[in-house]
């Protein structure tokens, strides 16, 4: 299931990268040949946009290889260092369109173009469908590469949206003799900025956190402390931490099981516990456990509590 996900994910990726250049040279054309700032900003934002989805796609590739000698843990920060770059793209996009709306309010309100609309209309349509397809394959295969590309079609489809609405007051401002609604262009252009300017700050801050290692969320946490308690030989769990390194999730697990036990039966206990979690989390690339001693008399885990902890609990933590 996970491999074909993944397999899914790259057919995305080519698609999206194929789509931007193909949009890209749309919207810069017309915008040129019909003088529309927030169509050529959409345009230059566009481009950018090929050189993001090249960054996602290589990363996804790389994301894709088995650990080895160098990359124990695999490569998938890979997709989380691409995504940082699609996120750079956006807000240097962000700051163009911006940049330029604002210009465009103090110059000669150029004529409304009925192609300039249609190509608008176009790009959002076409941007609206790459997003809802790149996000279902991107949610599926956990992929922080097609997620990143995703909500670069997101604030596209803001941008396209803006483009048409602004575009379509100028030209009923032309129709109805209101000039003035002729600077409806440019002032989506601006509104357009700030979208993409929070979007690529979510995926920024998104990024950051996976890059240093931050923990999962307490409900993911309290899930998977939940699956280990529901290993009969568990007696107490002394501590529990996971992060995510790309698309898969790596977890740290120290558990009391009873001090009698040989090595045999400790080393069955893990795989026990192992395969547990791995039933139910395939994104679960890694479970380091380590045993402590439990002795008749400490306390134990309670099989029907809900996780409290993240670092540690009483009793016996022996150093590895």
């Amino acid at each position: 299931m996970m491999e074909q996900a993944k397999s899914q994910s790259i057919v995305a990726a080519w698609i999206s990268l194929i789509s931007n250049v193909l949009l890209t040279i749309l919207k810069v054309v017309v915008g040129l040949l019909f003088k529309s700032p927030v169509l050529i900003a959409d345009g230059v934002h566009n481009a950018g946009d090929v050189i993001a989805s090249a960054a996602a796609l290589g990363s996804m590739r790389i994301s894709s290889r088995p650990p080895d000698e160098d990359h124990p843990y695999g490569h998938g920060k890979a997709e989380v260092i691409g995504a940082s770059v699609v996120a750079t793209i956006l807000l240097l996009a962000a700051l163009y369109v911006g940049y330029h709306s604002v210009v465009a309010l103090f110059e000669p309100i150029p004529a409304a173009h009925i192609i300039a609309w249609v190509a608008a209309a176009v790009s959002l349509i076409w941007k609206l469908l790459l997003y809802l397809y790149t996000i279902r394959i991107g949610r599926l295969a956990n992929s922080k590469g097609l997620i990143a590309t995703a909500q670069d079609h997101l604030a596209d489809v803001y941008a396209s949206g803006a483009a048409v609405i602004g575009i379509g007051l100028g030209l009923f401002g032309d129709w109805a003799g209101l000039p003035i609604l002729g600077y409806a262009d440019p002032v989506a252009g601006i509104i357009v900025a700030v979208l993409v300017l929070k979007l690529a700050a979510d995926m920024a801050r998104e990024s950051i956190d996976i890059l240093m290692e931050k923990a999962i969320g307490t409900e993911e946490l309290a899930a998977l402390e939940n699956i280990v308690r529901g290993v009969g030989e568990v007696k107490r769990i002394d501590r529990i931490r996971a992060r995510e390194h790309g698309q898969y999730i790596i977890i740290d697990l120290r558990v009391g099981v009873d001090a009698q036990m040989t090595i045999q039966q400790g080393h069955d206990v893990i795989r026990k516990i192992k395969k547990a979690i791995l039933a139910l989390h395939p994104n679960v690339s890694e479970v380091m456990i380590h045993l402590n001693p439990w002795y008749p008399g400490a306390p134990e885990a309670d099989k029907n509590e809900a996780a409290v902890s993240i670092g540690g609990s009483g009793g016996t933590d022996l150093p590895e």
